[in-house]
């Protein structure tokens, strides 16, 4: 089993080529497609960009991205006429907002083929462009005869989390919030190893270790899921491996689709320390206690006593935790726990 060490596998930012999507399985980076024009293209309809800093300069290191603009790659042009989505009988057209030309089908034959391609590849994740009416998550406004009647999801994008229902997706609206931008990069990290524990011989021992290595991390996000994805494992004997890895994975996703709270954060890290009950002197029991509570008490940040907890891993080497994915989830350069 590879175990992960920090450091391994983060290197230089790149920008993937689209003909080797079917061969990017063990790439050393998370695989995570994107709207082009967050990455600074100028492919917006007004002939601009929407440079997000953040996921380019930072995250964009750490990944490799799969650039994406549906509305330039079925073929319009830029700069071209502004489009917004329009409710026709119940049906969802994309149409010009100036001269109302239908360009629906132009986009959904694309749009297929596109999915079709991104399904050969190790997808990791993907990060949409807010409010677009291709590649919108959410909030994308639909009229009725030139008159607002709802919001729903680009036409993209819908086609997008229809076809990969299970893949960690955001737009860089909500990415802003800085506990879904810590859901959401630690989701695609854990997607990313997940993919490479399909390229080894599909073992239930293998499932285990991967499991027991991400014990405290589920923890962190469902306490409840935790115990049922144990109990499943524990009783899968019997039944066909690749279903068992199918299963597993499904309530995986649901269980990291929750929000790693304060409260439960802090049940885990009261699980670690016990590890060091017969290592620790009574000053030492103290300090820890005090900080993992100041947590608690939102007066520092997570990674005030993660740090301290990887520093007595480092000393007392606790077999168990030294592989615990909880202690190193992702890059410590993306500061995803730096925050009170």
């Amino acid at each position: 089993m590879h175990f992960h060490r920090r450091g391994h596998g983060y290197g230089n930012s790149g920008l993937h080529n689209p003909n080797l999507i079917s061969r990017h399985i063990m790439n050393e980076k998370p695989l995570v497609g994107i709207s082009k024009c967050l990455l600074g293209f100028k492919v917006r309809y007004d002939g601009g960009h929407k440079l997000d800093h953040y996921i380019h300069d930072v995250f964009g290191k750490y990944v490799e991205f799969i650039p994406v603009c549906p509305e330039v790659e079925c073929g319009m042009s830029v700069p071209r006429e502004a489009m917004h989505l329009t409710d026709e009988s119940g049906e969802i057209r994309l149409k010009t907002q100036r001269t109302g030309i239908d360009l629906s089908e132009q986009m959904f034959s694309w749009t297929k083929k596109k999915i079709r391609e991104l399904t050969t590849s190790s997808l990791c994740g993907y990060i949409l462009k807010a409010k677009s009416p291709s590649c919108g998550l959410s909030k994308v406004k639909v009229y009725k005869k030139g008159v607002f009647e709802k919001s729903d999801r680009g036409v993209f994008a819908n086609h997008l989390i229809s076809s990969f229902p299970l893949l960690p997706i955001e737009d860089e609206g909500r990415l802003h919030d800085s506990e879904i931008r810590e859901n959401f990069i630690e989701r695609v990290f854990i997607v990313h190893r997940w993919h490479r524990l399909l390229e080894e011989k599909k073992m239930l021992s293998n499932l285990m270790t991967f499991h027991a290595q991400h014990k405290y991390l589920i923890m962190s996000h469902s306490p409840k899921l935790l115990k049922e994805l144990g109990a499943y494992i524990a009783t899968a004997k019997k039944t066909n491996t690749l279903k068992v890895y199918q299963s597993y994975y499904s309530r995986l996703c649901d269980a990291l689709s929750l929000i790693a709270t304060v409260s439960k954060n802090t049940n885990v890290l009261m699980h670690i320390s016990g590890y060091f009950r017969n290592n620790l002197t009574p000053d030492e029991k103290a300090e820890l206690l005090e900080i993992i509570d100041n947590y608690h008490n939102h007066l520092v940040p997570l990674i005030v006593p993660v740090t301290l907890i990887n520093h007595y891993v480092r000393k007392y080497q606790p077999v168990y935790l030294e592989h615990q994915y909880y202690l190193h989830p992702h890059p410590m350069e993306l500061m995803l726990r730096n925050h009170v």
